[in-house]
This record gives structure tokens, sequence and C-alpha cells, in this order.
């Protein structure tokens, strides 16, 4: 099954994730499709800290891509944020 999920960077005490299109059996940070975007956990001050292409996600879902339960999470919240930039 096609997986909408984090795949960990950045140093040690100091993740940074990319959020990618893999397939189900890969592992976590191995080969993925396409990255759709970053989430950073520990930005402070003015770091942006989640970027998400929602309609590249929304096309990945209509294809029946399965976002895991982290990601769904982050993209309520791109939503969320994305209404009130566009009102």
């Amino acid at each position: 099954m096609v997986r909408i999920r984090l795949a960990r960077g950045g140093a040690k005490n100091r993740p940074f994730y990319h959020i990618v299109v893999t397939d189900g059996r890969n592992s976590r940070d191995g080969r993925y499709i396409e990255r759709l975007g970053f989430f950073n956990p520990v930005a402070r001050g003015n770091a942006e800290k989640l970027r998400l292409d929602i309609a590249k996600v929304e096309k990945w879902q209509a294809k029946g891509a399965q976002a895991s339960d982290r990601v769904a999470q982050l993209l309520k919240e791109a939503r969320k944020t994305a209404t009130i930039v566009a009102a």
C-alpha cells in the first residue's frame, strides 16, 4: 500500500522530518516516490515549522494513498492555517 508518512532527518536530538509518499514496505528513511513537504518540530522564533503541498497530498489520497496518524494531524493543521491565510 502507498503511504504518506514522515522520514526522519536532522542531527541527534534535533529532529527534522520530510513528508513523503512511499511504498509501505520500504523502511522509514528509505526510498520514496515523492516529497510533499517538511515538518520541523523544534522550530523557534520565525522559523517555519510546517510546509506541505496540500494539492499534491490530495492528488495522492485520490489515488488511494493512506496518511499515517501523525501526517493526518499535520495535514489538518496545514489546512487550518491555509484557510486563515486565504481569508
